[in-house]
């Protein structure tokens, strides 16, 4: 087997501008050539600071299939070009990227790589300019569930947090039923994303498992460096279970500096965002028995298709694709797709060729393993979700199971109709 690159800790939260000037540089496969007749895709994204390996594994997803694309011989001879730039993870920096690519670059394309903060910014300049926007990353639940902030040339390839919700939920209410768990903590980044899994998955556990006590709750700020008082908190509380949905870099953190005063050994800990590859190989000791969703692991899906996706990455990149790849590789794919389809760059026509269409997938669990993007907001259904729990070495995670699409369905459409956006 492939040996794989495992993460440092100093490698996943290092703040370098040799980061950035890599990925710069692997912007330009030999296949992907600039000329003035090329299909100009701008990817505004994070290259820069403690999330950096977002932009890396995103941006390492998309050149690996415009690679292929180009070789093939493009669209008539047109190849796609991609311009990548860092955002910082600033809204106001990604909106002034975004209006660049646009008056400046003149991209057919935006495809939005930005954390959720950042995307609703970037929603804004191409509904302003009516330029096909497909976002890859954010997965604040109104980005495309709340009709106001919809656009009818956005498209949402990233996992919706009402959707991991609820098959969170549910398989929090199993091992709470199993284990007795009375009482919980949460643990959210103070932003749109950690307010809305917050809301929404509390809401999901009432559904299946009410009666719960909530002794408290943290929100520490995104890249915030040290969670000693929302440990303090957690100490002090003594719950019976922590929901967090803490990401990347913060979610390692906390975990190490949990772990130094035994939190986990008496509390559940249900990490939503911990399978993949470059969070739990950079926790320090990945501890036995942590709960969490698969974000991506190439034992889930455990299908030949999931398998192969992340050996065609790994013998590229040396590294395991992440959450933000799987979600970049199936946006590029629509994309491309709908190119092929249509023979043209016109954004309605794009848009129409990608709306409610249905596509085998790697990560699809809907009939044929299909994703589908969903007529009514645009959005991706069917994509795979399970949860298990934490193993120390490869595969990582032991006791998958996976969500069940109709039981979100039905709660998504319960909770859509309580937020009256149904």
């Amino acid at each position: 087997m492939k040996k794989i690159k495992k993460y440092s800790r100093r490698e996943v939260l290092r703040t370098s501008a040799s980061i950035t000037s890599v990925l710069t540089i692997g912007a330009g496969f030999p296949s992907i050539l600039k000329a003035e007749n090329n299909i100009k895709v701008g990817i505004p994204t994070i290259l820069s600071g403690r999330v950096a390996q977002l932009g890396i594994s995103v941006t390492n997803a998309i050149k690996m299939a415009v690679n292929n694309f180009n070789n093939a011989g493009g669209l008539d001879g047109r190849n796609i070009e991609l311009i990548i730039r860092d955002s910082r993870a600033k809204p106001d920096e990604a909106a002034r990227v975004c209006r660049n690519f646009i008056n400046s670059d003149k991209v057919d394309v935006i495809l939005n790589a930005e954390a959720s903060g950042a995307s609703f910014a970037v929603q804004e300049v191409i509904r302003e300019s009516g330029t096909l926007c497909l976002h890859t990353v954010s997965e604040t639940s109104s980005l495309t569930a709340d009709p106001s902030i919809r656009a009818w040339n956005a498209f949402r390839f990233s996992r919706i947090g009402i959707h991991d919700a609820v098959g969170s939920a549910k398989y929090a209410a199993e091992i709470a039923k199993e284990k007795g768990l009375k009482t919980w903590m949460s643990v959210n980044p103070d932003y749109a994303y950690g307010r809305d899994s917050d809301d929404t998955f509390f809401w999901a556990l009432k559904k299946f498992s009410p009666g719960f006590e909530i002794k408290g709750k943290g929100w520490p700020k995104i890249f915030q460096p040290d969670y000693t008082e929302v440990i303090t908190q957690i100490a002090r509380a003594k719950p019976d279970a922590i929901y967090t949905s803490l990401w990347g870099g913060d979610l390692v953190s906390f975990i190490d500096q949990a772990l130094l005063y035994g939190i986990f050994k008496n509390t559940e800990l249900f990490a939503i965002n911990l399978a993949d590859y470059t969070t739990m190989s950079a926790v320090r000791n990945l501890p036995k028995g942590l709960h969490s969703a698969t974000r991506y692991v190439a034992a889930w899906p455990n299908t030949q298709d999931n398998r192969d996706y992340d050996k065609s990455y790994t013998d590229i990149y040396g590294d395991h694709p992440t959450n933000w790849s799987w979600e970049a590789s199936v946006g590029i794919d629509y994309l491309i797709n709908a190119l092929k389809e249509t023979r043209s760059t016109d954004t309605k026509k794009l848009a129409e060729a990608i709306k409610g269409k249905t596509r085998k997938s790697f990560m699809g669990v809907g009939d044929g393993n299909t994703v589908s993007i969903r007529d009514r907001d645009q959005t991706i259904v069917d994509y795979s979700i399970g949860w298990g729990t934490t193993i120390s070495n490869e595969p990582y995670m032991t006791g998958i199971q996976g969500a069940d699409w109709n039981t979100i369905k039905e709660l998504e459409n319960e909770w859509l109709t309580d937020k009256g956006w149904l």
